[in-house]
């Protein structure tokens, strides 16, 4: 019965969803064009800021906690278990104040309105699954980007989404890259809880009433541990916090 429910504002969420993406597309071109960084980064943000605004259609809620936890002025890798595409638009919006960078998959570098663009001009690092090398190389030059500007990055490590909200284990060599070219930063875990619950039907329709919960846990500092204990430290911290 819930599901059948959820269909028609599922179908007023998706026009909302894909109207915004188109109408960000040439904005976001405009503002970097005229603009730059700066300019382009601000579109981002608003554009977001409505992505997550749409969500309220299927009665969708957040609570993010812990930013005070951040330090403000410092490099930051926020990585997070990842359950559902309405896990990014959240974090780009809420961490907006840390210019949060993705490490993302290429294939989400084309064909996507404002998506793809704002991954190919604002920092992020586009890696090719396929290439180790090329991946490898793409997420050091991000890590050196954050470091310089002290800037964020945001990794999901379990490398796709849970269906169900159980984690996946975690994948070592990017964050190993991070450690090694971003060692000015802190390590942020980031636990999410019941962003799959909106795709609990498949793409479509979409879950109704979900509140989904963003936990910032402490930061903990590269130059403090060594990668093997950092590593298990951050796994676990975020893992002891999922709700299945």
């Amino acid at each position: 019965m819930l599901k059948l429910v959820s269909y028609p504002f599922s179908i007023v969420f998706s026009a909302v969803f894909i109207m915004l993406l188109l109408i960000f597309h040439p904005i976001q071109w405009i503002c970097y064009t005229i603009f730059g960084y700066n300019g382009h980064r601000i579109s981002v943000y608003v554009l977001n800021y409505f992505l997550v605004r749409s969500t309220h259609v299927l009665g969708t809620t957040y609570s993010f906690k812990g930013r005070e936890k951040l330090p403000k002025n410092a490099p930051l890798i926020f990585i997070a278990n990842h359950q559902s595409l309405y896990d990014i638009p959240q974090m780009i919006w809420f961490l907006r104040d840390w210019h949060p960078k993705f490490i993302s998959k290429i294939e989400l570098g084309k064909g996507i309105p404002s998506v793809s663009y704002n991954l190919r001009k604002g920092g992020s690092a586009l890696i090719d699954r396929k290439d180790p090398k090329q991946a490898l190389n793409e997420i050091k030059k991000c890590g050196q980007f954050v470091n310089e500007n002290k800037h964020s990055a945001v990794i999901f490590p379990e490398g796709t989404r849970s269906k169900t909200g159980k984690p996946k284990p975690f994948s070592i060599n990017g964050l190993k890259m991070l450690y090694k070219f971003a060692p000015d930063a802190y390590f942020v875990p980031i636990t999410i809880n019941n962003s799959w619950k909106i795709t609990k039907f498949g793409k479509f329709p979409f879950g109704l009433g979900v509140k989904i919960y963003f936990q910032i846990h402490d930061p903990l500092k590269i130059s403090d541990y060594s990668f093997e204990k950092l590593f298990e430290k951050t796994e676990k911290t975020i893992v002891k916090a999922i709700k299945i």
